[in-house]
């Protein structure tokens, strides 16, 4: 039986339970998807965000910890930006936080059906190959029901 993420509705309700964020692997440099990302959390949503990255001191202005383990917060959700072979590491790291956080959260392009097996086995709930932005903005009333802002105002009535 193949991995599926948890259905629209249940994604909306997990957002909408969220209140603080860990990003893992959140990058400085603005033209980072992380970085947009975070810019997007900071500004739009209600979350407290905490950035993880071992090798930056500070993003947006705020500071940045070296691992979940030293975060003052255990997140609720934990938000992925890593490379595939980081993923186990990762997600090792989130299960020795105690209480572990609910949520195991994979960027896009970020799909291994074992690792999401063996988080949920954990407790833990997961979404993978979907971005926090783009599911944020969705659910709250930012995208169009394909996913995007099409920024078309037009007073032509649809075919």
């Amino acid at each position: 039986m193949t991995w599926e993420n948890p259905p629209a509705w249940r994604r909306q309700q997990i957002l909408r339970d969220t209140r603080t964020v860990a990003v893992v692997g959140a990058s400085p440099n603005p033209a980072r998807a992380s970085n947009f990302v975070a810019t997007y959390l900071l500004a739009s949503t209600g979350f407290e965000v905490y950035f993880v990255n071992p090798n930056a001191t500070t993003i947006l202005g705020r500071p940045v910890y070296p691992s979940l383990a030293e975060l003052p917060v255990v997140p609720d959700l934990v938000d992925v930006f890593r490379r595939p072979e980081d993923l186990d590491g990762v997600l090792d790291e989130v299960l020795s936080l105690d209480p572990a956080p609910s949520t195991f959260w994979l960027q896009f392009g970020l799909f291994d059906e074992d690792l999401a097996r063996r988080a949920e086995s954990a407790g833990l709930t997961v979404v993978m190959d979907r971005c926090l932005k783009v599911e944020h903005a969705r659910f709250a009333g930012g995208l169009h029901l394909a996913g995007f802002d099409t920024g078309v105002i037009t007073s032509r009535r649809r075919e």
